[in-house]
């Protein structure tokens, strides 16, 4: 029988996001297995607490009373690496830092996550949100996901096709939202095959790196001047989480890239006197528009500031925390999607979760 983690009470959770904000959670615990998972889940329910689950804290955002329920934080570690025909399969535990399984992988030459790196947060997240960045997601190289139905506490599996993948969507984020905790992730890697270098931004710092041809070869090192690139870039946009740089301190992107249907693109071009101005490109079911460009033609510049919150000097999309409130960072964030609804007819899905909170989520209009 699975001894239950220790409990403990009124633990500040602030500390546990890169955002630093929240109040303190009634309850907390760690749980680095899938039964003390389970035993954590049946003490929520026998206790009357609503339990929510913690990973790396790179995409919660708690109210500032925090949590009047049972945090309960993955900590569950490993990776294993075999053969898989001419691919390596790996299966990473959910707890573990995914920029830690990322480095582990280009290291040893395997294909598929090199453009992912330097993104915070844990493995389980990385489905649940169909983690993307330069070109590559996270859907492309999973084969299962595995989990943990909450109310009955029984494992299950999911293949790929079965996740319902989409743009920063999965089934675990849509249809199926808190009914599953992520406990491991299976992917399939490429051994000694060239980096996806196709997207534009990429391509472009490589080629000003004078690394192209290098980061196109194939193989090991190929990868590592990919994740090299990858990370130098995030950094210069204070999207690498770090406690000596204060524009960090966010969740990083926290809107979503909308995709417009035709007519919604129609639309968006009708609005400017230069329609041909807006960035966008082609993507399944419809043309992607970057976020950040809508919400400074909006009008809300890189480095704006109200209060203690404000948008960071180096990326319009990364809402920063400077000592200020959660209350201050979602009204910020609804002022920012109302001015976007106004200005273009366009709708900015957040990003990041929000957690009991009085969440000045503007609604789409009507």
């Amino acid at each position: 029988m699975t001894v239950r983690p220790p409990i403990q009470e009124h633990v500040p959770l602030a500390a546990m996001t890169t955002l630093g904000l929240g109040g303190p959670a009634r309850c907390f615990a760690e749980a680095a297995s899938d039964d003390a998972v389970r035993v954590l889940l049946a003490y929520g329910a026998q206790a009357g607490l609503p339990v929510h689950i913690l990973g790396g804290g790179s995409n919660t955002v708690f109210a500032d009373a925090g949590y009047p329920g049972l945090v309960v934080r993955l900590t569950s570690r490993g990776m294993d690496f075999s053969t898989a025909g001419h691919r390596v399969r790996v299966v990473a535990a959910a707890g573990e830092s995914w920029d830690n399984l990322v480095a582990a992988c280009v290291d040893r030459g395997y294909a598929g996550l090199e453009c992912l790196s330097g993104i915070p947060g844990q493995v389980g997240a990385s489905p649940i949100q169909n983690v993307g960045a330069y070109g590559q997601e996270v859907a492309e190289a999973i084969v299962e996901v595995r989990a943990l139905e909450r109310r009955s506490g029984r494992r299950v599996c999911f293949a790929a096709a079965d996740c319902d993948f989409g743009y920063r969507q999965s089934r675990f984020r849509q249809q199926d939202a808190g009914r599953y905790v992520v406990t491991e992730v299976i992917f399939e890697l490429q051994p000694d095959a060239a980096p996806a270098v196709r997207y534009p931004e990429l391509r472009q710092q490589l080629e000003r790196r004078g690394r192209l041809a290098a980061a196109t070869a194939g193989g090991r090192a190929a990868l590592a001047v990919v994740r090299d690139t990858v990370i130098a870039v995030r950094r210069a946009k204070s999207m690498v989480f770090d406690p000596g740089d204060p524009d960090s301190r966010s969740a990083g992107s926290f809107f979503v890239n909308p995709v417009l249907s035709d007519g919604e693109w129609q639309r968006l071009r009708a609005t400017l006197a230069e329609p041909d101005a807006i960035p966008s490109y082609p993507v399944p079911g419809g043309r992607k528009v970057p976020a950040a460009w809508l919400i400074e033609q909006a009008g809300f510049a890189r480095g704006w500031r109200r209060g203690g919150v404000g948008i960071s000097p180096q990326h319009a999309l990364a809402l920063v925390n400077y000592h200020g409130t959660t209350t201050e960072l979602l009204d910020l964030a609804a002022a920012i999607q109302t001015a976007v609804w106004q200005r273009f007819g366009v709708h900015l899905q957040r990003e990041p979760v929000v957690v009991n909170a009085d969440e000045a989520c503007h609604p789409r209009p009507s």
